[in-house]
């Protein structure tokens, strides 16, 4: 099978203008993750998928591989079905242009469940045990079936504890992977009520009958939303170097 990374990356950001483009040790964030996943060497290529020229002429003129989006998108999915629909593939997987330190375990590990042929797509997550992290509707949970595919997601907090029993708590890591046909179906179909009123592209799959395969993980993802976000990856990047 083929697999191909793609990193959609948009420059204008509601919370946080022009991050991608900011800087961790004078390289920008889009390197860093365009870098970082090429890095794994588990994919036969890694694109950027782009809707500006400075992002555009950042990858490019540094060797890196980046198309334009021809089209105003709302989702990153969209924008990379765009990108892929004419390119040989079997699996994309979709790595957030603003995680500059993702690693090689969690990418493989979402590669690994296409060996069975019934999967179409698959996410990441990770276990929550913070409370002001189960209730940050900026934090997107998730339950599961006991084949641990995604029954629903939500800011909310899910589920309800209503008993006070051990209850487990999902985050979802934002990092999909698809089967090719299944990308692409999913642009043709209308965004789903579940969809509009949670504000998360994923629901579409499921209010159309598509299972979703999560896969569980244990690493920390630096994911850099607000300005915040961006000193604590800087001090990341001094301590570690990577």
């Amino acid at each position: 099978m083929k697999f191909i990374a793609c990193i959609p990356a948009r420059y204008h950001a509601t919370r946080f203008p022009f991050k991608l483009m900011q800087t961790i040790a004078d390289k920008s964030i889009i390197r860093h993750t365009y870098d970082n996943t090429v890095a794994t060497g588990l994919f036969d290529e890694v694109l950027v998928i782009t809707d500006h020229e400075i992002i555009y002429n950042e990858i490019k003129n540094h060797g890196g591989s980046v198309v334009m989006s021809t089209k105003k998108h709302e989702s990153g999915s969209d924008r990379i079905a765009e990108a892929i629909e004419n390119i040989e593939a079997d699996v994309i997987i979709n790595v957030q242009g603003d995680e500059p330190f993702v690693e090689r375990k969690p990418l493989e590990d979402l590669k690994k469940v296409f060996i069975n042929s019934s999967v179409s797509v698959a996410s990441l997550m990770k276990r929550i045990t913070d409370a002001a992290a189960i209730t940050n509707p900026n934090i997107v949970k998730l339950v599961c079936d006991n084949k641990n595919n995604a029954l629903y997601f939500s800011r909310s907090v899910i589920p309800y504890n209503r008993s006070e029993n051990e209850a487990l708590y999902w985050e979802h890591i934002g990092i999909y992977a698809y089967r090719k046909e299944a990308l692409l179906a999913f642009t043709k179909w209308t965004a789903s009520s579940l969809e509009k009123v949670e504000m998360l592209e994923q629901l579409r799959y499921l209010e159309n009958g598509v299972k979703i395969q999560m896969v569980e993980t244990d690493i920390n993802m630096i994911k850099i939303d607000v300005p915040e976000d961006l000193e604590l990856a800087r001090e990341h990047y001094k301590k570690s170097g990577v």
